[in-house]
């Protein structure tokens, strides 16, 4: 068995082999028990940390302490254009924290797999950029984690925090160490699907989650799903998709355990706040969202449902980068969007709309945008409800989205931002 973390190609191999049998643990037991600590060796931001409340590891800001010669911290460098922290592999981030590797780069700044001198173990550490506003949203984000931790029950599918500082003018949040997200296991996998069992279970702890929390992630997408274990297993699988390479298609990955972790909760909200705003990367972003008819649990309930039929097709449902094409695309799906829904879009979105029903295919821009929706096959499909149902059938976790925009406020604002995924 091979426990790894990146995923190289495997040779190929003709070989039959007896199919395993196959049944997914949300395990491992015991990853979720982890103490939450902040150690004082750290420099934190203090006056931060008391104006929102958080429990800090230390009194000193790092400005304070930048001219000062520490034992093994590197030389003093300057961030890049964009903010970024920049550093070498081998550095010590803090005398405790040792760089071993980059794991990925966001807006929000950089993650690092570093070694724990202090627990002896591998950690991740997210480094925000050197700009007030990333900054501030890191603090948030540090709250709305340091009050998860506090809930035994969330344990099992939120990421936990180790610790946080303040390093040179870039917070730094610790977390425990997980595996590949649920988007980059598709994708070093050939964007192969997830057998149906697996995608059932992922279900059912994104669904869990979200009703003991009652709280709104606003960016549930692949992305931002970890698997706890980076462990996977070969099974033979003799279909050959466009995106697949010849040689090593015969055999796909399979995550061990289908035990997941939320992150990133630097947009997360209470269903009591104003929600007015764009939320959700594009590709998972709710109807009410682009018709400016404010939001609650259903988008990230219509979010689950995107992220499910992703995984049962290996493909993401909405591929556009335009609101009105997005619309048309959930009609070719769904069917018709609620007559309700259309008739409150708000004064951004109203050029979607005509005699109350959406614009399409007169709004259309290109005769790409129209073969693409042409294209578009209908949910049942793509995903059969019934053969990944679980207490919501997925064509139910969409009907459920809709039904419930009906008694949002009308926003008094709208963010015309959008969060889009970089281009794979």
């Amino acid at each position: 068995m091979e426990c790894i973390a990146e995923m190289p190609p495997a040779p190929l191999d003709r070989r039959p082999r007896k199919r395993q049998r196959l049944g997914w643990d949300v395990g491992p037991a015991g990853m979720h028990q982890v103490q939450l600590g902040l150690c004082g060796q750290e420099v934190v931001n203090a006056i931060s940390a008391v104006a929102l409340g958080l429990s800090s590891g230390g009194i000193v800001s790092s400005q304070l302490n930048q001219g000062q010669a520490r034992d093994g911290s590197p030389p003093l460098r300057e961030d890049d254009k964009d903010g970024h922290y920049v550093f070498a592999v081998g550095d010590n981030l803090t005398p405790r924290y040792k760089i071993n590797a980059k794991m990925g780069e966001g807006t929000f700044g950089q993650v690092l797999e570093c070694w724990d001198k202090e627990r002896k173990e591998m950690v991740a550490i997210k480094i925000i950029r050197g700009i007030k506003k990333y900054r501030d949203a890191a603090m948030i984000e540090i709250g709305m984690l340091e009050q998860l931790g506090k809930y035994d029950e969330s344990r099992s599918s939120c990421v936990q925090i180790r610790n946080w500082f303040d390093y040179r003018n870039h917070i730094c949040i610790v977390f425990e160490r997980l595996g590949p997200s649920l988007y980059d296991f598709l994708r070093k996998n050939n964007y192969r699907s997830f057998p149906i069992a697996l995608v059932r279970e992922v279900a059912k702890q994104l669904l869990e989650f979200m009703h003991e929390l009652r709280l709104i992630h606003t960016d549930l997408k692949p992305e931002n799903i970890l698997l706890v274990s980076p462990e996977y297993i070969k099974v033979p699988d003799y279909k050959v998709s466009s995106r697949s390479p010849k040689e090593g298609s015969y055999y796909k990955r399979l995550p061990k355990s289908s035990a997941i972790k939320v992150i990133d909760f630097g947009s997360t909200t209470y269903d009591q706040q104003d929600q007015s705003y764009v939320v959700s990367t594009r590709h998972y972003r709710a109807p009410e969202v682009i018709l400016g008819l404010g939001w609650s649990y259903p988008c990230d309930i219509w979010s689950v449902g995107c992220i499910l039929v992703e995984l049962c097709t290996g493909e993401a449902l909405f591929q556009t980068h335009e609101n009105l094409e997005h619309l048309a695309m959930m009609e070719r799906v769904f069917g018709p969007l609620p007559y309700h829904m259309l008739k409150r879009a708000d004064r951004h979105s109203e050029r979607y709309i005509r005699k109350g029903r959406l614009n399409w295919p007169e709004g259309c821009t290109s005769r790409e945008s129209m073969k693409a929706m042409m294209k578009l096959p209908k949910l049942q499909a793509m995903a059969p409800p019934a053969s990944i149902s679980i207490d919501l059938k997925v064509g139910e976790i969409f009907e459920l989205s809709l039904d419930n925009v009906a008694s949002f406020s009308q926003p008094s604002d709208f963010d015309q931002a959008d969060q889009e995924r970089a281009p794979s």
